[in-house]
């Protein structure tokens, strides 16, 4: 019985220690950290946001209860954009410091500095643009008002002027987003050099501080970080270029290949691979990214997007371990389950937490993110471009694109390109399916520990799928909860602007590094000779393109199926 008590003691106090010597802990405290930081700076600014806020909402309310959508409505809800948490002079600066490099076409050096000169230069041509187009603008607006002012006088009830009022209104938002368009254009001298080396400091210390009680040395650690992090801004420059990147071919995937390109020519040096610590820094963009899962925007699309992100993602994840084991007969299940959960989930996010719950091998999460950043790639731009050319409806198209591209910058990006509809849902469905992360986790712990890992007549016990659980989830979850239950007491709008566009802005910027830092890494701890025994035969190609394919079509059939014919009348309030 004493040999048994010291056995629980001992167990209990390894998992006590664990809280501030396990990455997946220190995950999440730096995550919590960042957010609750950011949250006190922008709840500080509350009542000036309330204020700049509160009149608008109320003349928003107003307008609503019109017959049509009036100017005063559409200029309230323009200048509403403004007012939000990324405008706070606190939190203006912290996102300054978190920029990462612009895009160049000729000269990379145009990523980091544009002196005023050259941005007057370049201006030449585009202001006259912008003077014609603020013309055209005003023009539509003066005639919106003539319109609009005739269907106020009639009290809203002519059918012919409210139609004219609102055919010339639209007229004017037509003018106004095609100056917004070539605005866009204008550039703005910046020098972003100095807030690179900043938050280069400023990361390294967040992630030694960890490091030290974690065991690393501390100053060996540091200095190996800056390296990695400079390794990171190259990749992050590359990643920027114009026709690079409109080929798909963005920082994530050079960041991997830089990485790849030295550990398999003069080799990854020792410094540098001490600090490439993949999980570390991944784990901590993870947590970050459950404060962007929150439960009422979730309802945002409803039971539809509810039913493509949670029905059709365990489908395909069970279709495609099978598939692998039995048909494909993949040697390695954990690699299959890595795959499976990468391509059906959400990507990297689903890799590295799967990965973790089955104990899979570093090559074989390597050979995963390295498939999934490769056909995100491709398929951010292939589809969008399809769903054009076939003429598919917008919310439709978003929801294949939000259920079907795993990373969740380039879910938002392909859905742009499709439209502003496509893009909302394609993002809230993306959402909805990076729930399951934690959920995946779970029963890849359990499944694993007591099936494929189960040695003959060994019992396993809820410890040991507990010891197995990758405890970083929980902090996604938690965040996730916490950042939900802040915005359900702060009320929809108000959490739109201090949370969605304040404290997640921050987390953002914060999470994109993490996740940029963690695939440098990944390069650089990739071995070709290791990977190449997992790619005998083609087998992991064969099962992500098979898996993916049947995902793509099944989620192109269920949306439809909740969008147009079961739930048509949420579609079309959207």
């Amino acid at each position: 019985m004493s040999q048994n008590s010291d056995i629980v003691v001992d167990r209990a106090k390894s998992q006590w220690s664990d809280l501030w010597k396990k990455e997946d802990y220190w995950a999440i405290w730096l995550g919590l950290f960042i957010l609750a930081a950011a949250l006190c700076v922008v709840m500080s600014g509350k009542p000036n946001l309330t204020d700049k806020s509160t009149p608008l909402l109320t003349t928003i309310k107003a307008e609503k209860a019109k017959p049509i959508k009036t100017i005063e409505l559409f200029q309230a809800q323009d200048q509403l954009k403004d007012v939000k948490g990324v405008n706070l002079p606190a939190i203006k600066s912290v996102l300054t410091l978190l920029k990462t490099p612009a895009s160049w076409h000729a000269n990379p050096l145009d990523s980091l500095y544009l002196s005023e000169s050259a941005a007057n230069a370049a201006n030449e041509k585009i202001k006259p643009q912008v003077d014609a187009a603020k013309q055209k603008e005003a023009a539509a607006l003066a005639a919106a008002k003539i319109a609009q002012a005739a269907a106020s006088e009639a009290n809203y009830q002519n059918v012919e002027l409210n139609t004219a009022a609102t055919t010339a209104i639209k007229a004017w938002r037509d003018a106004k987003a095609s100056t917004a368009k070539i605005s866009k254009k204008i550039k703005k001298p910046f020098n972003i050099i100095g807030s690179l080396i900043g938050l280069g400091i400023v990361l390294g210390i967040m992630v030694t501080i960890g490091a030290i009680f974690m065991g690393y040395n501390p100053v060996k650690f540091f200095l190996g970080f800056l390296g990695v992090y400079l390794l990171c801004v190259v990749a992050q420059i590359l990643g920027r270029q114009d026709v690079m990147r409109g080929w798909g071919l963005n920082a994530e995937i050079w960041s991997i290949v830089v990485g790849m390109i030295i550990a398999n020519t003069i080799g990854t040096p020792q410094g540098l691979k001490y600090s490439s610590q993949v999980e570390y820094y991944i784990k901590t963009g993870l947590v970050l990214l459950g404060a962007d899962v929150l439960i009422y925007k979730l309802m945002a699309i409803g039971i539809p997007g509810i039913f493509v992100a949670w029905v059709v993602t365990p489908i395909v994840l069970v279709c495609t371990y099978i598939f692998g084991q039995k048909v494909l007969k993949i040697p390695s299940p954990t690699l299959n389950i890595v795959i499976s959960a990468d391509m059906s989930v959400c990507g990297t996010s689903a890799a590295i937490a799967t990965a973790a719950a089955a104990q899979a091998k570093k090559e074989e999460l390597t050979l995963s993110i390295g498939l999934s950043l490769t056909f995100t790639a491709i398929m951010m731009v292939v589809i969008p471009a399809l769903i054009r050319a076939v003429g598919m409806p917008e919310i439709l198209g978003g929801a294949w694109i939000g259920g079907t591209i795993d990373a969740t910058g380039a879910v938002a990006a392909a859905g742009a390109f499709v439209g502003p509809k496509a893009m909302q849902v394609a993002a809230t469905v993306k959402m909805i399916q990076n729930v399951l992360i934690g959920v995946t986790a779970f029963f890849v712990a359990i499944y694993f520990t007591t099936k494929v890992h189960k040695q003959e007549g060994e019992k396993v016990g809820a410890m040991e799928i507990w010891h197995r659980f990758p405890k970083f989830v929980l902090g996604f979850l938690g965040v996730s909860l916490i950042c939900s239950i802040i915005c359900s007491n702060l009320g929809a709008d108000t959490a739109t602007i201090m949370i969605e566009n304040g404290t997640n802005k921050v987390g953002g910027a914060f999470r994109g590094w993490f996740f940029a830092l963690a695939f440098i890494a990944i390069g650089l701890t990739t071995n070709f000779r290791e990977l190449k025994s997992y790619l005998t035969g083609g087998k992991p190609i064969i099962l992500y393109v098979c898996g993916q394919t049947f995902n793509l079509i099944l989620t192109l059939f269920m949306a439809w199926l909740m969008f147009y014919k079961v739930f048509p009348e949420i579609t079309s309030k959207i």
